[in-house]
């Protein structure tokens, strides 16, 4: 394997760093941009200080266009923007949908509640990927597929690799992300079963502070 040249500088050497484990995976090509990693995080701070490849921002409150807006000015990566699917559906998520498009995200990630007519409203509608969230093998996952879902965003805690095979029984070539978990072991267990790319929950701000602070008292 070449060696591949590094920069870095005293101020940006403090950053939340994917697991490097996560480059065995073959990753998901978007408009030309080949996406291993996905960060899940609507932490601004967090966003700005990642080597993430992309970002899933999604959030258990109702969608703002406002809150897409700033995260997709303030991210210096692809962003794929939570749409809604549950609480939120139908006409307000289509045009929650076609609103994070027109601003630059590059992609929409419906609720696990979505029905799949919703998927078929967003294909017709937008011009990024539509993804879904899966948390059990008991999902629609035939239906999504109908309705002509690009990606599956697989989140079925211990349950992740059962899903993921599963859909591969399904189709083989459909997009996968997975929550990997926080061990190598996990992530590279998810990739074997067949996921192209790996969603990483980072530490909170208050534990990154933490371990700061920790520091400047032992000084």
């Amino acid at each position: 394997m070449k060696k591949i040249p590094a920069f870095g500088s005293k101020l940006r050497k403090n950053i939340v760093a994917v697991p490097e484990i996560i480059d065995e995976c073959s990753g998901i090509r978007v408009f030309g941009q080949l996406l291993k990693s996905f960060l899940f995080s609507t932490d601004v701070a967090i966003i700005r200080n990642t080597n993430a490849n992309a970002i899933i921002a999604v959030y258990p409150f109702t969608p703002q266009p406002t809150i897409s807006n700033a995260l997709i000015l303030a991210a210096d990566k692809p962003i794929f923007c939570g749409v809604g699917g549950g609480i939120t559906t139908g006409n307000r998520s289509v045009e929650l949908a076609v609103h994070a498009d027109f601003q630059g995200a590059l992609g929409v990630v419906l609720n696990k509640p979505a029905p799949n007519d919703l998927i078929r409203q967003l294909k017709d509608r937008i011009d990024i990927p539509v993804t879904i969230t899966i948390v059990s093998e008991k999902d629609d996952i035939k239906g999504r597929i109908k309705a002509g879902i690009d990606i599956f965003n697989v989140s079925g805690a211990g349950k992740t690799t059962d899903i993921i095979k599963r859909i591969r029984d399904i189709d083989d070539e459909v997009a996968i992300i997975a929550t990997g978990g926080k061990t190598d072991e996990s992530i590279l267990a998810a990739i074997e079963a067949g996921a192209n790319a790996i969603s990483y929950t980072p530490p909170s701000t208050g534990e990154l502070f933490k371990v700061i602070m920790d520091r400047y008292r032992n000084e």
